[in-house]
């Protein structure tokens, strides 16, 4: 063996890492998990504590169906507030959908299709969404229901005339990044065999838009669920205050209780089944195209 060859041996032992890089990652799963169970655990808990038969948020005292239905008065089915949270959180959640959604189609087509400012100008407004915190939004259409608008007041229609302005943009931009991905060359294809102009918008557009469009509408209608600050300043009495804003007001009081974890489940359980949902319709959708359950659950979730 040449000096040479020893030499450079001996360069090669001294680049090679220590340990081996493609180790597991013990530190980072590790941290993974901490994260995970700090975040789970308390909402775990509060599940647990809404079957609860007793009224102690710390000692279990056995399961029960008490603060969903049972209980004849305090239960979610039977107390008026509890139950009038619910049924006003579904209702805004549905308006705002069947509002939002061909809104948001409308202008996604209309960007997609013009040149111009005021196309251009219409593309930047809806992204001042994601710009605009929702609480400066809030805090405006409260002034203009109040001060200028007076005869909408505040009230159910107050807040979904704000929810399907602010989530709005959900369905343009993704109605419009799918309209940029698919390109023109279908539409194109369907006019040169002869197509009309409206067999090509039911036959061709749709069937190729309907994944972004249903995946659209279950962002916008879980996000109307969880939505707490617009609903907060446009709610006038108890009649129109969603599940967010109803358990916030009562736990800030003290009168928290098992029911309140009743409801908080509930409101949990509405979110879950809506995101199973979009993402087995979106995979059903999108069954003949190239894709993986990451890109479903990429697109829910709302990066597609």
């Amino acid at each position: 063996m040449t000096t040479a060859t020893t030499t450079a041996r001996t360069m090669l032992g001294r680049l090679r890492p220590r340990r081996n890089p493609w180790r597991h990652p013990w530190f980072l799963e590790g941290f993974t998990w901490l994260y995970l169970i700090w975040s789970l655990v308390p909402v775990a808990l509060a599940v647990l504590f809404s079957f609860n038969n007793g009224r102690s948020q710390s000692v279990w005292q056995g399961f029960s169906w008490r603060w969903y239905y049972a209980d004849p008065v305090n239960s979610v089915l039977h107390d008026p507030n509890l139950h009038a949270a619910v049924v006003q959180t579904i209702r805004l959640s549905v308006y705002v959908t069947l509002i939002t959604v061909p809104l948001g189609v409308a202008f996604a087509l209309g960007i997609n299709r013009w040149r111009g400012l005021v196309a251009a100008t219409s593309n930047f407004v809806m992204i001042l969404s994601f710009v605009i915190p929702e609480l400066i939004f809030g805090v405006a259409v409260f002034f203009v229901f109040t001060k200028l608008f007076t005869a909408v007041g505040l009230g159910t229609l107050a807040e979904v005339l704000a929810l399907v302005t602010w989530n709005v943009s959900w369905p343009a931009l993704i109605v419009q990044a799918r309209l940029v991905t698919l390109g023109r060359q279908y539409e194109e294809a369907a006019a040169d065999l002869g197509a009309t102009p409206l067999q090509v918008t039911y036959r061709v557009l749709w069937p190729l838009l309907s994944p972004a469009i249903f995946a659209s509408a279950v962002l916008v209608f879980s996000g109307v669920i969880d939505d707490f600050v617009l609903v907060d300043l446009l709610s006038s009495n108890s009649g129109n205050t969603p599940m967010s804003v109803y358990i916030y007001s009562q736990q800030r009081g003290g009168n928290g209780g098992p029911a309140l974890n009743a409801l908080g489940t509930i409101m949990l359980a509405m979110s879950f089944v809506i995101a199973i949902v979009g993402y087995l319709g979106y995979r059903f959708l999108t069954r003949g195209e190239r894709g993986s359950g990451i890109d479903a659950l990429t697109t829910i979730a709302g990066e597609g």
